[in-house]
């Protein structure tokens, strides 16, 4: 009788490659490659190449030489440079106030239960979705002096005489670009404060209202303790965002009139794009990067502080 053959199978070692990516600490590195490029690509060349320029006299189409901090000391002694600074901590301020308190009432009145919830939370996103450019032409319009609709809604409402130039003037320009990012803003924070709010049992409100708590009582004692760890990143996104702002002030005064309502980024733009001075502009630009930095390291601080209670 033949005797069958039987054949042994022997498993194929696996390749070097293979064996590379079953490594959890080379896999990590391969999927954040991507990540790595693309904040390499838009984010750190653009800042380096940012500082490069600040210290140096470079213009359009002359690469320039080393001047050092010469161009920080010329935009610190720049008349127009410190109104800027004053107007973006002003515009700064005064939006994440507003935005902040309209938004937790927003928030507060959409976490109630009634008819057309969805749609209200819905309908509440349409100012942060609409492209800011095309929102603020719209604005400006409103804001116009011979066609405003707000003029003509104040005149026959018998509030005003006249006609109110609002981007014509200083004062009432500043204020005009400030409702407009108050309006642009306030979704972000209601949804956001929205979304904080759901994840606090409704539980812990009841008891407290079984015990005798009013409901100013329950909201400043129980939701807002509870709720302030989410505000703080909001607020930390917000203010990173609204400091560095350029559509709205650009599209609707453009930093004007006579400079009066230039931030760091408008003036910035006028300096390096508009004249073609780049070293300036970008020192200008760089000017806000530690306000910036000592804005978010003392905020983490304080929500790492308040998430350890």
């Amino acid at each position: 009788m033949a005797i069958a053959e039987t054949q042994v199978y022997m498993p194929q070692a696996p390749r070097p490659r293979i064996r590379l990516l079953e490594d959890e600490r080379w896999l990590a590195f391969v999927l954040l490659v991507p990540t790595l490029a693309l904040l390499g690509t838009f984010i750190a060349y653009p800042f380096l190449r940012g500082i490069l320029l600040s210290v140096t006299n470079s213009r359009v189409g002359v690469p320039g030489e080393f001047v050092g901090l010469a161009n920080f000391y010329k935009i610190f002694n720049d008349g127009i440079f410190r109104t800027s600074v004053y107007n973006t901590f002003l515009y700064t301020g005064v939006t994440t106030v507003f935005k902040l308190a309209l938004g937790l009432w927003l928030a507060m009145l959409l976490n109630r239960n009634f008819r057309g919830k969805a749609f209200a939370r819905a309908f509440i996103l349409l100012p942060f979705i609409i492209p800011t450019v095309l929102s603020t032409f719209a604005w400006k319009w409103m804001f116009d002096p011979t066609f405003s609709v707000l003029n003509w809604l104040l005149y026959h409402l018998g509030l005003i005489s006249g006609r109110i130039n609002w981007l014509g003037d200083p004062d009432l320009a500043m204020i005009s670009i400030i409702i407009v990012n108050i309006w642009r803003g306030v979704p972000f924070f209601a949804i956001s404060l929205l979304a904080g709010l759901q994840t606090i049992s409704p539980e812990l409100s009841e008891a407290a209202a079984i015990d005798g708590a009013r409901l100013w009582q329950r909201f400043w004692h129980i939701t807002w303790p509870l709720l302030l760890p989410v505000t703080m990143v909001v607020v930390l996104f917000s203010v990173i965002q609204t400091f560095a702002d350029f559509q709205i002030v650009y599209v609707m005064t453009g930093g004007g009139p006579a400079n009066a309502t230039h931030l760091f980024a408008t003036y910035a733009y006028q300096i390096g794009i508009g004249t073609g001075l780049l070293s300036e502009g970008a020192a200008i630009s760089l000017a806000m990067f530690p306000v910036l930095f000592l804005v978010v390291i003392i905020q983490l601080l304080y929500i790492r502080r308040v998430e350890v209670r």
